[in-house]
């Protein structure tokens, strides 16, 4: 019982980086067809909505959200968030498909070392056990650091041109942003499962997740806007799966493997970030998810793709 409640977890987790990834593709286009811009302007969901592929990327974070709360429902946070790290070779696969941009080799192997990165350090550290409900006190200096932490990071995204490092700073903050929806989540389902819909719609956790999660994708599509997706997507990803992580194992006390099982962790680890950070700069990446303005046609509509 215990092995399929885990399996189904894991299912659902995979439905929502493959719904995330369609979103982040149809997102990044769009963002690329409105003015540019070096603050937060709330300008910037006004103009969004006037392009039609926006809307089919939002469908996308729709969907992610409620398989991501299905996954969550049924497994740990510290299993369930690192697997939003297939999204990049996802939507690289997404992209390719929609797009007709073809895929090298080198693309290749780095989705094999994200997948097999991914399934060993998930192997190895095998977080168990844990809450089902963070005594309230807690949030208090959970969300304060990550609120402090994430902060810093859009101040010095703000501060920095459009380029690589705004980019990263920013997807850095939004990646904070989502880690705390995701463990803000998974109270929340706890509260519905064991108390019913009236006692999860007057919980705290709901309104804050839904508050947090919205800010973030209005940071995420910032980042998108701000620079390239070699700057973003490495920090986006390695950023939701390290802090969730982190909440995983401090809030809700799940336990990771120690020991020797460290060993075959920090190898897969290795072999996860090479893949990243590889995939990340490869040309058919770039084709399919971050073309420049002048390559689309109209808004969001991508021009004819290149092999």
């Amino acid at each position: 019982m215990v092995t399929t409640t885990i399996m189904l977890s894991i299912v659902f987790a995979l439905l929502a980086a493959g719904s995330n990834a369609l979103g982040t593709v149809l997102q990044r286009r769009a963002a690329l067809t409105v003015p540019a811009s070096r603050s937060l302007r709330l300008g910037l969901i006004r103009d969004l909505l006037h392009s039609p592929v926006w809307f089919g990327g939002m469908l996308g974070v729709v969907f992610s959200a409620l398989f991501q709360a299905l996954a969550l429902a049924t497994g740990s946070l510290a299993t369930v968030q690192p697997i939003f790290i297939l999204e990049l070779p996802l939507a690289l696969v997404i992209g390719g498909m929609v797009f007709r941009v073809g895929v090298s080799r080198k693309a290749w192997l780095c989705v094999a070392c994200i997948v097999g990165g991914l399934a060993l350090v998930l192997f190895s550290l095998a977080p168990t056990g844990g809450r089902d409900q963070v005594p309230g006190i807690w949030w208090v200096p959970g969300l304060a650091v990550t609120g402090g932490i994430g902060a810093a990071l859009v101040l010095a995204g703000l501060r920095r041109p459009a380029g690589l490092m705004r980019a990263a700073f920013l997807a850095a903050a939004a990646a904070i942003g989502n880690a705390v929806t995701a463990a803000l989540v998974k109270s929340a389902m706890n509260i519905l499962s064991d108390r019913g819909a009236v006692a999860f719609f007057a919980a705290w956790q709901t309104y804050s997740f839904a508050a947090v999660g919205a800010f973030s994708l209005f940071l995420l599509g910032v980042a998108m806007q701000g620079g390239p997706l070699i700057g973003s997507q490495p920090a986006l990803t390695l950023g939701d799966a390290t802090v969730s992580f982190c909440l995983g194992v401090t809030l809700y006390g799940e336990q990771p493997r120690a020991g020797f099982w460290l060993v075959p962790a920090l190898l897969g680890l290795g072999v996860l970030l090479y893949g990243i950070f590889a995939l990340s700069h490869t040309r058919c990446l770039a084709q399919c998810v971050d073309r420049s303005r002048d390559e689309l046609g109209g808004l969001g509509e991508p021009a004819a793709a290149r092999g």
